[in-house]
């Protein structure tokens, strides 16, 4: 008996629907999606975990920085929500959720999307992990998608 390639098998739910559609593709890493937010400026700093895409919302049009972080690219809706709060193209979002994607960098008028490949040693496994991580850096926010839960900008959580 041959194994059909999981990604071969959740490519073809893509098939008939038009660019642009996001469609998870690759491995279900957390049960749930989680989603953090840092809000910042020169007198506050304030943190807390969303329980609702939606308490992101109101950060895109504040004064202070904000950076919001998804964890967790199966929950399309997720990723829906936040793109059209935060005026994304639907190919951005279709290669957010697309953990296959290559390396690149688009700008575009009121943002610049970046794919990332984050490397990771597992001693258990004796592996490297790879990990899709996007970013969309706005004027006075940056919003990060990551497959996994974890600080992939701190050097000591890897």
């Amino acid at each position: 008996m041959i194994k059909v390639n999981k990604f071969i098998k959740t490519r073809k739910k893509k098939i008939g629907l038009p660019p642009g559609t996001p469609v998870f593709i690759g491995e279900k890493e957390l049960e749930e999606a989680k989603i953090s937010i840092l809000d910042y400026d020169e007198t506050q700093f304030q943190e807390r975990k969303a329980v609702k895409v939606e308490e992101c919302f109101p950060f895109k049009e504040t004064s202070t920085v904000t950076w919001i972080n998804i964890c967790g690219l199966h929950d399309v809706e997720i990723i829906e929500k936040i793109g059209a709060k935060f005026d994304l193209h639907p190919l951005i979002l279709e290669d957010i959720v697309h953990t296959q994607q290559r390396p690149k960098m688009e700008e575009f008028d009121q943002h610049i999307f970046i794919v990332m490949k984050m490397l990771s040693y597992d001693e258990k496994a004796d592996e490297t992990q790879v990990e899709q991580v996007s970013l969309i850096l706005g004027r006075n926010y940056v919003i990060s998608f990551q497959e996994q839960e974890g600080d992939i900008f701190d050097p000591s959580g890897y």
